[in-house]
Parts: structure tokens; C-alpha cells; sequence
């Protein structure tokens, strides 16, 4: 029987339960727990199944919940408990190696992984099982298997710190996978499941228009596109003679500026180069350009590729070498920036 393939999406969560947690145990299980909610009400609303994984670490790594039906998930409570080091490497290994013995047959499978920590590497080499007791070994053994994943794998970190970056960035974390939360407060990592959160809604969003792993999770702009994100989001170029780009000499308004290029003004035929960080409406199309070939994509698949979810939020520019995000205009007298480019629907 044919038609077409389920969304599977498996889902973990791998949690420092070290000592140094223990001042924020309450919070963790209430942002596990609300992340969890969220799952479960998108995965309704998307028609996509998903599998939720728990694993807690300090000085040792214990899978808690293993690839359970979001909808039959149960509080965390009783699970998380602190005390101990923090075997960070350990986790992220165990984890990622456990979930990809996961069946992945008869649907579109993919497998994203949070992992969340307030401290460095301490622990691992005392693990059983660890690959070797020489921590240099161990952060090699995490790159090399973040660099064989699959390009349906996500593998997030969420850091206390510029050194946990740096840590996790050698390790082999791409670097838009590496998230700053606070880790001395309930706000921060409030905060930190917020930011949880909208990169799982990126994830899912993304899913339903063919992406099955990013490498750039927790970033929305111009850092999220290159070639091969456009071509995993499934992107084609539009044809060169429906659009026209058209320099901007002066700030001007954006009506103004089109019918002065010889075009008829229509609502929505305006796109106005990303020069700014700015919040963007759930109904404005994006159009992104390749700078060296001045090809431009567009479609509702150039909003999951710079992870823009269905509703209004603000996206920054970011600087990016080779493309140029392009935002739909709806207002008459949107003021242009000069030295910037609009690009002209025809």
C-alpha cells in the first residue's frame, strides 16, 4: 500500500543532573515536563508522531524513558534526581549511539537531541563504558561521531558559558547547534526552554517541508542558508525573467522607488533586502538570493529554511558571504534603504 510516509520524529532530552544542578532540580522538571506538553500538541496539529528519549547524567549516564509515545509521557518527577560530576561526553555518546540502534522503518524518521548542562566535562572517563579514560580521546570520539551522523540527526547543546562553547565547539558541535543559557537562575533556564522551544518548532516546521536535520538549529537569518540547507529544504530558483533586482540610490518610499524602475506597483511585488533586525508577520513570503549568481528562491519552504515559524518574529540580517534574505513588503510607503537592493516581482 502506498501514500505518503509518517513523520516520525524521536525526540531526547539529555540532562546534567550533577551537584551543581540541584538549585534549579524543580525548574528542570517543570521545563522537561512543558517541552514535553509542547511535543505532544504539535505533533497533533502536524499529523507527525513523536518518540521522546530521557537521559540523566552526573557520574554516570542512565537512559530513564526510552523512545515513549509523547502522548503517553509521564512527569519527570520521579526521574531526576541531582548529586554528583558532570559526564557530559559520556551522555552525548551514550545517547546518540543507543537512539541509533532506534528501527527506522516504513516512514521519514528523524532524531533530534537537546542536551543541557551548567558545567565542563568531568566525569566521563570514570564511566563504564566510556571508549577510553584519556579525555582527549573522548572529545575526539564525540567529533568523530558528529561528523558521521546522518543528514536526518540533530544534535543540540545548551552551554552556561564562551568556555562551554568553545568546549562544545571542539568537540564537534556545529556551532549553530551551540546555545548560551543563564545557568545561576529559574529565569535562565525558563528562558533556555523557551529557546528549546522554538528551535523543536523550527525542527517540526521544517519536517513538513522535507528537512530532516539541521546544522544550524538555534539560528533564525541569514546564517542558516547555504547551498546544501537550500537543497535539503528543497528550493529550486525562480525563472530569471519573473523578477527584476533594482539597486537603491536614495530613502525613498517603497512604492515610490518601484514605479520610478518603470514597474507597476502591486501590493506584495516588493521585496526589501533584510538590512536590520526586524519582526516578520506569519504571512510575508522570503525570497533568498545567491549573491554570485544573483538566482533567487522563494516559496514557503525559504521561511523553514531560515527556521520561521507560522507566526510573527523578529529576524536578524546576520552577515553571510553568499546569499541575501529578501522580506515581502504589504505597506506603500515602507522606507528603503539606500546602498541595498528590491527585488521585483514582474
Amino acid at each position: 500500500m502506498s501514500g505518503k510516509q509518517n513523520y516520525i520524529n524521536h525526540v531526547a532530552l539529555v540532562l546534567d543532573a550533577s551537584s551543581s544542578m540541584s538549585h534549579l532540580s524543580g525548574k528542570v522538571i517543570d521545563v522537561a515536563d512543558q517541552q514535553i506538553a509542547y511535543l505532544a500538541r504539535r505533533s497533533e496539529e502536524l499529523d507527525q508522531e513523536t518518540r521522546v528519549t530521557v537521559y540523566v547524567f552526573a557520574n554516570k549516564v542512565e537512559c530513564v524513558i526510552y523512545d515513549k509515545d509523547v502522548l503517553r509521557m509521564p512527569s519527570l518527577k520521579q526521574m531526576y534526581r541531582t548529586g554528583g560530576m558532570t559526564a557530559l561526553l559520556a551522555a552525548t555518546l551514550q545517547s546518540q549511539r543507543e537512539l541509533a540502534q532506534t528501527a527506522q522503518l516504513y516512514g521519514d524518521h528523524s532524531f533530534l537531541t537537546f542536551v543541557l548542562t551548567d558545567g565542563q566535562e568531568n566525569a566521563s572517563h570514570r564511566c563504564p563504558g566510556a571508549p577510553s579514560k584519556d579525555p582527549r580521546v573522548l572529545v575526539d570520539s564525540v567529533a568523530e561521531m558528529i561528523e558521521t551522523q546522518q543528514d536526518n540527526w540533530t544534535l543540540a547543546v545548551l552551554v552556561p558559558d564562551q568556555m562551554g562553547k568553545r568546549e562544545a565547539m571542539r568537540c564537534g558541535f556545529p556551532k549553530d547547534n551551540i546555545a548560551i543559557w543563564d545557568a545561576t537562575s529559574t529565569q535562565g533556564l525558563e528562558e533556555a526552554g523557551q529557546v528549546i522551544r522554538e528551535a523543536t518548532e523550527k525542527f517540526m516546521v521544517g519536517r513538513t517541508k522535507g528537512i530532516r536535520g539541521s546544522r544550524a538549529v538555534f539560528s533564525t537569518g541569514a546564517e542558516a542558508v547555504n547551498k546544501d540547507t537550500i537543497k535539503a529544504a528543497g528550493l529550486t530558483p525562480l525563472d530569471s525573467a519573473g523578477y527584476q533586482l533594482v539597486p537603491v540610490a536614495r530613502e525613498t518610499a517603497i512604492r515610490e522607488w518601484v514605479t520610478e524602475s518603470g514597474h507597476t506597483y502591486r501590493t506584495g511585488c516588493a521585496f526589501y533586502q533584510l538590512s536590520k533586525s526586524e519582526k516578520i508577520q506569519a504571512r510575508k513570503q522570503i525570497a533568498v538570493l545567491e549573491k554570485k549568481s544573483d538566482r533567487v528562491y522563494s516559496g514557503p519552504e525559504a521561511r523553514a529554511l531560515l527556521g520561521l515559524p507560522d507566526a510573527e518574529v523578529r529576524v536578524k540580517p546576520d552577515h553571510n558571504d553568499d546569499f541575501t534574505i529578501f522580506v515581502q513588503s504589504t505597506s506603500v510607503n515602507r522606507k528603503l534603504v539606500p546602498n541595498t537592493r528590491l527585488l521585483v516581482m514582474i
